[in-house]
């Protein structure tokens, strides 16, 4: 039984791959390229190589260099494809870890990656629990309503502080901080101490214990935190908890290339954070 058997669906089924290919073909150039030498290397009409430039072009995935009919990769492009490579890094190197610190604590385990809007969910596992709350991989979360949230602010690009003093924060629940002086003080404490918590501030009676992920640059490559009711992680979080997912982090840190880099997070006997 042929794949394709419908002529309409063949052809925008065609149109996708050729629009792939010009991507490919851009993606691999140093240099800007011309629609006839796109056309003779794909075989395909110069008319048609043009019209699939036009609509990559206007979504920003290719560019047109100014005086000039060549095309490059867009800058949209560039971003999906720096998303993409540290979604994949960040769970393959992740996914040991994530599991064993589910199988140590026993709740719900989330790794999540920063953006421009709040913390990107990459992968979760599910805790022993027979009743628990979970978050959906692929959601974001807030930046000033969750745990991971605030680990992306705290650690995270500082413009993001800046942007998110411009907006209203939404109020999730009765706890959710809503000030930015609050949110300050609460980042500041973050900073200090390597790990943060938001005990019913997304949802009332669940809270997190999130720490951060340092990549080899020293930047925030991410958090992995555990998600439970307040009965289990409570608003303190015990000692042997912050422990744990601290060091976690850390483990993940070292996988990415920031072993001995300032601000890698390592868990004291208190469960603060010091530098290794």
């Amino acid at each position: 039984m042929p794949l394709i058997n419908n002529p309409k669906q063949g052809e925008g089924v065609q149109a996708v791959v050729l629009a792939l290919q010009i991507l490919e073909n851009l993606a691999r150039r140093q240099d800007p390229v011309g629609v006839t030498a796109l056309a003779e290397e794909l075989k395909t009409t110069k008319s048609r190589v043009f019209r699939h430039l036009q609509t990559l072009t206007r979504q920003g995935y290719v560019v047109q260099t100014e005086d000039s009919d060549r095309y490059s990769i867009g800058s949209r492009l560039v971003v999906l494809g720096r998303l993409v490579s540290e979604n994949i890094h960040l769970v393959n190197v992740g996914r040991r870890v994530v599991h064993d610190l589910r199988d140590v604590l026993g709740h719900f385990t989330v790794l999540s990656q920063p953006e421009t809007d709040g913390m990107r969910v990459v992968m979760t596992l599910s805790g022993k629990s027979v009743v628990e709350a979970q978050v959906k991989q692929g959601s974001l979360l807030g930046l000033h309503s969750s745990a991971q949230g605030k680990i992306g602010l705290a650690f995270g690009d500082p413009d993001l502080i800046t942007r998110l003093g411009r907006a209203k924060l939404t109020p999730l629940t009765p706890d959710t901080i809503t000030g930015m002086r609050q949110l300050n003080r609460e980042l500041e404490r973050i900073r200090g101490q390597g790990w943060a918590t938001a005990p019913g501030q997304a949802l009332v009676g669940i809270n997190a214990l999130a720490a951060p992920i340092f990549d080899a640059s020293g930047s925030l490559a991410g958090a992995i935190a555990v998600v439970d009711s307040v009965q289990f992680i409570a608003q303190e979080p015990q000692k042997w908890q912050i422990a744990r997912v601290m060091a976690a982090a850390a483990q993940i840190s070292r996988a990415l290339g920031a072993n001995g880099l300032q601000g890698v997070a390592q868990p004291d006997s208190r469960g603060r954070q010091r530098a290794c």
